[in-house]
Parts: C-alpha cells; sequence; structure tokens
C-alpha cells in the first residue's frame, strides 16, 4: 500500500476516481453509455470528447516543459487555426465540398506550424526566455486571428469539416479517436525510441547534453513545432464542434488548462523527466472538474476558482518543503537493555 501511494500517479488517479464518484452520487446515471443510431453517447463520452483539445494542448505542453520551456501562445494558435479554415471556407461557391474542406484544414494546420517554427526560432536560435518569447505570440496572434476574421463569428457549412468535431466514426466521436491516434503515435517516439530520452536530457541541463553531442537546439525547436501542431488540431475541433470561428473566444484559458493537466499528471516544471499516462490522466481531470461543477448544483463560473485550488494542491504535493511538514514521522525505536549496557 506504502508503494503504490509513492507512485507518482497514485494522487493524480485518485483525484479523478474522487471526482467521478462524486457525479456517479450526484447523477446516478452517470456511467452509462448507450447506443443512437449506431453512435455511443454518454456523459463519460463526451467527457473524452470534450476533453479531446485540451488534451492535444496538454499533449504538446508535456514535451515543452520537458525541455525547461513553456508555451503561453497555444490559446492563440487555437484561435488562427479556426480563423484561417473557417474564413477559406466560407464565402466559397464549393464551401460544401470535401476538398475545400481539407484544402481549409491543410491551410490552417501549415500556418500554425510557422508560428511554431517562429516561437522555436526564439527560444532555441535567439535565446529568449519561452515566457517572453510564447507571450508575444500569445497577444499578436489573438488579434492576428481577429484580423483574419474582421472581428466576426465566421460560420460555415461543411459536412466534413463538422466531423472533425462533431462526427462519428465507428460509433465513436471523431474528435476522441483524432486524439488518441496522435497520443499513441507521440507515444511511440518518445518511448520506444531515443527521442524522449533526448527531450528529457535538454531539460535536466540543456549545456551539458549539447556538449554530449545532443542536438538541443534542434530538440528544443522540435517540440515548439510539435505544440503548435496540437494546437492547430485542436483549434479545428473547436471550430468544427460549432461549425464557426470565434477569434476572441476560442482556445482562451486553454493554454492554463493544458499546463494544469500536465503538472497534475506528475512532469515537473523545472524540466526533465516526463508522463504523458500522467499528463492524460490530468486532461480527463480538468474536463471531468469542468462536468462535476454544474452536475452538483454550483455556478460554472466558480470553475476558476475550483482549477486555482488544485494549483495550489498540486504545488504544495510537488514542494520538497511542504511534503516534510505533512510527512509524518516515524517515532524513534526504543533501546533494548543489552544495547543500553
Amino acid at each position: 500500500m506504502r508503494s503504490a501511494i509513492r507512485h507518482p500517479l497514485f494522487w493524480p488517479v485518485l483525484a479523478l476516481g474522487v471526482l467521478l464518484l462524486v457525479n456517479l452520487v450526484a447523477t446516478p446515471s452517470f456511467f452509462s453509455i448507450r447506443v443512437q443510431d449506431g453512435h455511443l453517447y454518454g456523459s463519460l463520452i463526451d467527457i473524452l470528447r470534450n476533453g479531446a483539445p485540451t488534451l492535444l494542448i496538454a499533449l504538446g505542453m508535456t514535451l515543452v516543459i520537458a525541455t525547461r520551456g513553456i508555451d503561453l501562445s497555444v490559446g492563440a494558435i487555437v484561435a488562427i487555426s479556426g480563423a484561417v479554415s473557417c474564413t477559406y471556407l466560407a464565402g466559397a461557391p464549393d464551401e460544401s465540398s470535401a476538398g475545400r474542406a481539407i484544402t481549409a484544414m491543410s491551410l490552417a494546420v501549415g500556418v500554425c506550424l510557422l508560428l511554431g517554427l517562429w516561437n522555436g526560432f526564439l527560444v532555441a536560435v535567439l535565446g529568449i526566455q519561452p515566457i517572453i518569447a510564447t507571450l508575444v505570440l500569445m497577444t499578436a496572434g489573438r488579434g492576428l486571428a481577429m484580423l483574419i476574421t474582421d472581428g466576426q463569428i465566421i460560420t460555415v457549412n461543411n459536412s466534413l469539416f463538422e466531423r472533425v468535431g462533431a462526427g462519428f466514426f465507428l460509433g465513436l466521436p471523431v474528435a476522441i479517436l483524432i486524439a488518441l491516434a496522435i497520443v499513441l503515435v507521440t507515444a511511440v517516439l518518445t518511448r520506444r525510441t531515443a527521442l524522449g530520452m533526448l527531450i528529457e536530457a535538454v531539460g535536466v541541463n540543456p549545456e551539458a547534453s549539447r556538449l554530449a553531442g545532443v542536438r538541443s537546439r534542434t530538440i528544443t525547436w522540435t517540440v515548439y513545432v510539435f505544440i503548435a501542431f496540437c494546437s492547430a488540431v485542436a483549434g479545428l475541433m473547436i471550430a468544427s464542434n460549432t461549425s464557426a470561428a470565434d477569434a476572441n473566444n476560442a482556445g482562451l484559458f486553454i493554454e492554463l488548462d493544458a499546463i494544469l493537466a500536465v503538472v497534475i499528471g506528475g512532469t515537473s516544471l523545472a524540466g526533465g523527466r516526463f508522463s504523458l499516462t500522467g499528463t492524460f490522466i490530468g486532461a480527463m481531470f480538468i474536463q471531468t472538474l469542468a462536468t462535476t461543477i454544474p452536475t452538483i448544483g454550483i455556478p460554472s463560473e466558480t470553475n476558476y476558482l475550483f482549477k486555482a485550488v488544485v494549483v495550489i494542491l498540486v504545488c504544495l504535493l510537488q514542494s520538497p518543503k511542504a511534503r516534510a511538514v505533512l510527512r509524518v514521522r516515524r517515532p524513534a525505536p526504543l533501546l533494548t537493555r543489552g544495547s543500553q549496557a
């Protein structure tokens, strides 16, 4: 039991289990899954589908944080992705064609990859602090998205585009399948190849890894491009789910949810070792928390307050001083008569 408590995923799994139990008590049918028109529906399916964008961004954020970085621009990139794709689709004579949708989504992903290259250039080449480098795009990117949409909500009508965020395949939401596929590919690349070890090496000591022959600059550049890709796909999911691009609200504060999911999953903000499984659990915890609050009758506006409490608890659990204070000290063993002699 003691070894289980010491496992880094014990507390995240326990917290997620408690949230699910609270939902079950509030709504007895919470775990029920029904089949309608060949598609799966239920609260658990909704949590997975709605949490897919956060999961994707948290996945990219995990690798960025593992290199001692941070990316605050992901929300802006989400907005740009939706703005580019919907603006390209809207008003075209062939707006509803599948080819138009594929071109629009490809164009959105391409633009976002260029933004990831820009962030990586600022951090890896110019040596700007990641929080400052990505703060630039966080501010300018939102304005760029507003400029693309002319400050308006752009609505579209394309069945293929709508399937990305609201469609089904083999009974499951497409958003879930896309997110899980990217997670699995990332897990294979980082745990079955040397890439994960190189990322951790850069996070532990960038200079030492460079002297050891690791191309730390290339690794850093790569993770910022990857998180931009994840943000682009997440932006397509969000825009597709509503068939509209809202540059002012799409992806708002999603960077905070992603960072919180990564930290809850056990990845340290100091860089180094990371846990993709923990990130998945953390992302599901964030989405389950957002579902639990209105379910138990608390106004959804207080969601940020509960997240703040979670941040404090996670920071306390990761703090060596806090753990030392909370740790129960064992009483000193009594000396035997022989040892006293």
